[in-house]
């Protein structure tokens, strides 16, 4: 048996949740990850997946093996990252995840720029603003959203505060209900961004003030942010949504700033990214970069 070579089978099977996703994976052979399991569990005279035709549970002793798997292979990589990554000179590939509108109008530019700083280094950018399972994908870093991490086997690293505004065109208002306080939201056409950690749920503040609204309709509902601007701006509601998304149409007047003297609770913008790659210096170089750029910005 090939001891490092099972364990590692054993950790992908794990973290992709099936022998068939850990051969596509590593390019093996599906019985060969049967063979690789089996080995490690004679072995170590212990079960550590259960399998049925239809899934697989990790076992009690299972999960304690992975925990000192992960463990000791982040090591070895960490070792190999040591002598292969120079400060002075970063080379190698950088898998990025992002959200789609935040990508295209504020991120992805930032990695070009980037790139251009360290012309050895490769990256892959993922753009969708689904929550992707990094150490399943084989993410580095996902920039997404705050809320609290699932996950304990990630970190995070704030890159910069979200402003958010509400919004409508003259041409919703001309024909809406008026609007006094954030109260009055809940007789309005509110368009909901549904990817947001709280949909349907906005908190406005106002010196010592706090109202916190809770939508039950709205007509329009999407999973993008350029999307609700587009709709915002055909005059179908109100919307809340990041400021950089909308400054040149409030500019312009095409959106209309609304309650300007309460302020929407702001979000924030995180990189997040496997505990291990916390040793990784292009990944920290990277994050480094982000934080910086967006601190003059």
């Amino acid at each position: 048996m090939d001891k490092l070579r099972a364990i590692t089978v054993f950790r992908r099977v794990i973290e992709l949740g099936s022998f068939k996703a850990a051969a596509e994976d590593m390019g093996l052979s599906k019985a060969a990850i049967s063979k690789n399991i089996n080995e490690l569990e004679d072995y170590l005279k212990s079960p550590l997946i259960n399998r049925t035709t239809r899934k697989m549970h990790i076992t009690e002793n299972g999960q304690v093996y992975y925990n000192h798997v992960c463990t000791i292979l982040d090591e070895l990589s960490n070792a190999d990252l040591s002598i292969m990554e120079s400060p002075h000179q970063l080379r190698g590939l950088i898998k990025v995840s992002m959200p789609m509108s935040m990508g295209l109008l504020q991120l992805n530019p930032v990695v070009c720029e980037f790139m251009l700083l360290h012309p050895e280094i490769s990256v892959e950018v993922i753009m969708s603003d689904q929550y992707v399972d990094l150490v399943g994908e084989g993410i580095d870093v996902a920039i997404r959203g705050g809320g609290e991490l699932k996950n304990s086997s990630l970190k995070s690293r704030k890159i910069m505060d979200i402003k958010r505004v509400l919004c409508a065109s003259p041409r919703y208002l001309e024909k809406a209900e008026v609007l006094t306080s954030p109260d009055d939201l809940c007789v309005q056409n509110c368009l909901i961004y549904n990817l947001s950690s709280s949909p349907r749920h906005w908190v406005f503040r106002k010196k010592n003030e706090i109202k916190a609204i809770d939508l039950e309709s709205g007509s329009y509902v999407v999973n993008n942010s350029l999307a609700l601007k587009q709709a915002t701006l055909a005059g179908l509601g109100i919307t809340l949504t990041p400021e950089l998304f909308v400054k040149k149409e409030l500019a312009s007047g095409e959106l209309i700033k609304l309650l300007p003297s309460w302020e929407a609770d702001k979000h924030a913008l995180y990189a997040v990214y496997p505990y291990h790659k916390e040793q990784s210096q292009k990944v920290r170089t990277f994050i480094d970069f982000l934080i910086e750029y967006f601190s003059k910005n």
